[in-house]
């Protein structure tokens, strides 16, 4: 049974100012839930008794004890259309990456104040699939502890490291051999240019693009071609569309 203190417990970590004091997030769902469980450390779970004696060997693995709950009362809490069986709270992890080497030696991605919660969740997820393990983002972008993100991700936070920089800074303390992507509808086109296979690709803005404090640092402007060239269409790429294209041209580059 969740009591009224967890209800508003629970309701009151979709603000990022108290998950950030915290240092909890919130996740919904059994697929979600089965990445996150085995990979970070879970404060709280509640759930169905389906969902419990379906999962009884991971609970009793990873020693969770759920408060087992009505779908009514995880209606009361969740933050989905549609509820799920199961909803946790995990805690938000550490990293000790030091920017400089995983940019240099990986290919990463930068985040330039990337807005919208479900496009944040898209990339983080493209991330994972294309094998970027760490994205450094600007101070404006999206929290990735938003449970919209969360969901977006698909489990993709297990395996990918989201920091929180002053991009400029870092861009301005990358060795000068460092290969800096940015995307700009006046840029080469990507696939006639060289790409490496370590370095930093650069994402902007929904609206405004990559910025110019940002945009200074920039050492290979890319543009994605719209086909046919010339043809009349629309203004750009949603920029999760974009980077999902951009990642998989420098992967298949290898």
């Amino acid at each position: 049974m969740l009591s009224k203190n967890k209800i508003k417990y629970i309701r009151s970590l979709s603000l990022k100012k108290n998950r950030t004091e915290e240092r909890v997030f919130v996740a919904e769902g059994p697929r979600l839930l089965s990445e996150l469980l085995p990979t970070f450390h879970c404060h709280y779970l509640a759930s169905t008794q389906q969902w419990a004696t379906d999962n009884s060997g991971l609970l009793r693995r990873l020693n969770v004890q759920p408060d087992i709950v009505t779908p009514e009362e995880l209606k009361r809490v969740s933050s989905l259309e549609t509820p799920q069986d199961v909803i946790a709270i995990f805690e938000q992890p550490r990293y000790e990456v030091d920017p400089v080497q995983a940019i240099t030696t990986h290919l990463c991605l930068a985040l330039d104040d990337v807005q919208n919660p479900g496009n944040l969740g898209t990339i983080i997820r493209l991330a994972d699939w294309f094998g970027i393990t760490d994205i450094f983002c600007s101070k404006a972008t999206a929290d990735v502890y938003n449970p919209k993100v969360v969901q977006a991700t698909m489990g993709g936070l297990t395996r990918v490291r989201v920091h929180y920089v002053d991009l400029p800074a870092l861009l301005a303390s990358l060795p000068a051999s460092t290969p800096v992507y940015g995307t700009f509808l006046n840029g080469q086109n990507i696939y006639h240019s060289d790409l490496s296979s370590t370095g930093l690709i650069i994402m902007g803005n929904e609206g405004n693009g990559i910025s110019q404090a940002v945009a200074a640092h920039v050492s290979h402007r890319l543009t994605i071609p719209n086909y046919p060239e010339g043809a009349t269409t629309t203004e750009s790429l949603n920029v999760a569309i974009a980077t999902a294209i951009v990642c998989a041209e420098f992967r298949r580059r290898g």
